[in-house]
């Protein structure tokens, strides 16, 4: 029977680069010489912690952050923007927290979608992802082209297509 799997993944490397690539940034613009402006990636939470002088610079470093991580081919939907709170000695601190995996809701949400499309498939939750069976292949490729159509906010990725 012919399956694959729905999941929602960021290469954690890729976002190792794009802080590294950050870092170095930060050194060497002139607007953000001889600042606070700093950067720091917690892998084990999967948690970016930005640090900023005032908002003009802290939005810098937010932008230049979204530019390095899109350009490294992380989606900027598995990414969330906190709201700045004020950290110690005049500073800004903001969290972007990295989107590993879908959520319970969220993988209702997508199998409640593949019902109400009518397409003779079944879906399963597995952990954090989707599986997807059905007994033609066509229905297969039809559920995934609905939720690339409808499903717009999520990083999803369809793997492990199976025959």
């Amino acid at each position: 029977m012919p399956s694959f799997d729905v999941s929602s993944s960021v290469n954690t490397q890729e976002v190792r680069n794009a802080v590294e690539q950050v870092r170095k940034e930060l050194m060497t613009r002139f607007d953000l010489k001889g600042s606070k402006c700093s950067i720091d990636y917690q892998e084990k939470e999967s948690l970016i912690v930005l640090v900023g002088d005032d908002r003009l610079k802290l939005k810098s470093v937010s932008d230049l952050t979204s530019e390095k991580l899109a350009k490294r081919g992380v989606s900027l939907k598995s990414v969330e923007f906190a709201e700045p709170i004020a950290a110690g000695g005049d500073t800004l601190r903001q969290e972007v927290k990295i989107k590993q995996g879908l959520t319970v809701e969220e993988l209702k949400r997508l199998s409640k979608h593949i019902k109400e499309t009518g397409i003779k498939v079944s879906a399963q939750i597995q952990g954090d992802q989707l599986r997807v069976n059905g007994k033609k292949k066509d229905d297969l490729q039809t559920a995934i082209a609905s939720l690339r159509a409808s499903i717009e906010d999520l990083n999803l990725q369809y793997g492990n297509f199976r025959d």
